[in-house]
């Protein structure tokens, strides 16, 4: 195989009119010590380089593409929407489908709000969260990314920890000062926080399944005990689903886990691959929104038909039996492979799976509970890796504190062949 050639003239030219020559800062994969790959097509579970190379594809576009690429539903949902415009300003009957489909989907959600991105949508949900409440602090957790508003580049996951950047220039000390961090899975800390801080919190948003340090499952208990401390305390608990919404199941994590939050952020998978997001919850919460209520949030492109088709389109496929079973056999398959590679050739790496989701974590040898012990892992391993694995066909996330993804279109057979990519990556690595 070529590697590169087209790609690297892309990139060269991308750096003149890009910063960095990319639109997110993970693409450009220096923490892995490559260049990007400029893609031209991808189809079930491959993608297609600009220089003609395949590879099988576990980034998913970071999750959205749970079917694969080019789903012939999701195809024709587009096209259909399509050839009636593409943009209006105006509802349309979409929209409603989408959010009659979510609300019949995630236990908690009674109305949702459609917005543009994940970050617009969890922005929009800590608003509400303090309008509703009229308290100003809001609890994250150290690790978990909520998107890049300023008040969640505090301790956060993905890009920001992928590029070593504590924070964010540009980022006023008086916004964040209302944001208090706390490390994931440790019930102590938020019991202590509580204690101090309750009268002011207007919400705690945690990432239910942190993916955005690597998948950090939570332990046993600590999502109920949040749940039951917050309702106590009068503060709404916001579940950050972006990436776990309709990927652990119909019901994303809240059903996994049999734990219903005040307000949900949804994105990537309900746009079937375009942009989209949306945060819903309680109605007496969403009624709080303009035009209904006082806390303002708005959006030209919200509820765009062509996003809105193919969300639909994709929750439809997801809804028929043996979706999510299928998936969590695919990903066993990877998990226990990988796990069995790294024995045979004495690596020290620990494996972190939950449905079609997982990280695998180099130089641990216990599991990874939370984000110091996530930073501790071998990034310079885990950058060799992938270099070894992009030369043998197998993308995955250019960064060690993302996830990989599973998707409908891969097969038992894909899963193979990348295990045997991964036993003579690894081996190289000895």
């Amino acid at each position: 195989m070529k590697f590169y050639t087209l790609s690297e003239h892309y990139f060269e030219e991308a750096r003149k009119s890009i910063p960095g020559g990319v639109n997110s800062p993970v693409r450009a994969c220096k923490s892995v010590g490559r260049n990007p790959i400029f893609v031209e097509r991808g189809m079930g579970a491959y993608i297609y380089d600009a220089d003609g190379n395949e590879y099988i594809d576990y980034v998913c576009s970071w999750g959205p593409m749970v079917l694969g690429h080019c789903h012939p539903e999701v195809q024709g949902a587009v096209a259909e929407a399509l050839d009636g415009g593409t943009s209006f300003g105006i509802p349309t009957w979409r929209e409603v489908e989408l959010a009659e489909k979510i609300v019949a989907m995630v236990p908690s959600i009674e109305k949702v709000r459609l917005v543009n991105s994940g970050t617009e949508a969890t922005m929009s949900a800590i608003r509400l969260a303090r309008g509703f409440t009229g308290r100003k602090k809001i609890v994250k957790f150290d690790g978990c990314y909520h998107g890049h508003a300023d008040s969640f580049l505090v301790k956060a996951g993905s890009g920001v920890a992928t590029l070593g950047i504590p924070g964010s220039p540009g980022v006023p000390e008086e916004i964040v000062a209302n944001t208090i961090s706390i490390p994931f899975n440790d019930p102590d800390a938020v019991k202590e926080l509580l204690k101090k801080e309750a009268r002011d919190i207007a919400a705690v948003i945690v990432e239910p399944v942190p993916a955005n340090m690597g998948v950090v499952p939570p332990r046993e208990g600590f999502l109920e005990e949040l749940r039951n401390w917050t309702r106590e305390h009068d503060i709404l608990l916001i579940f950050d689903e972006v990436i776990t919404g309709f990927r652990l199941g119909p019901g994303g994590a809240q059903e996994y886990f049999g734990v219903s939050p005040d307000i949900t952020c949804l994105g990537k998978i309900i746009g079937g691959g375009l942009p989209v997001g949306a945060y819903g919850g309680r109605a007496e919460i969403m009624d709080q929104i303009a035009p209904e209520g006082p806390v303002y949030q708005a959006g030209t492109l919200s509820g765009n038909p062509l996003a809105t088709a193919a969300g639909l389109a994709t929750l439809n496929v997801l809804s028929r039996p043996g979706i999510y079973e299928s998936l969590e056999e695919k990903a066993l398959q990877m998990e226990e492979g990988l796990c069995d590679i790294a024995s045979k050739l004495g690596i020290k790496a620990v494996v972190q799976r939950i449905g079609s989701m997982m990280t695998t974590f180099f130089g641990q040898q216990e599991p990874v509970t939370n984000f110091d012990q996530a930073m501790a892992s071998d990034t310079e391993m885990y950058g060799a890796f992938f270099r070894n694995m992009v030369e043998l066909g197998i993308w995955i996330a250019p960064s060690q504190f993302e996830a990989a993804f599973v998707s409908t279109a891969h097969t038992p057979d894909d899963i193979e062949e990348t295990m045997s990519a991964a036993y003579t990556a690894l081996e190289k690595l000895k």
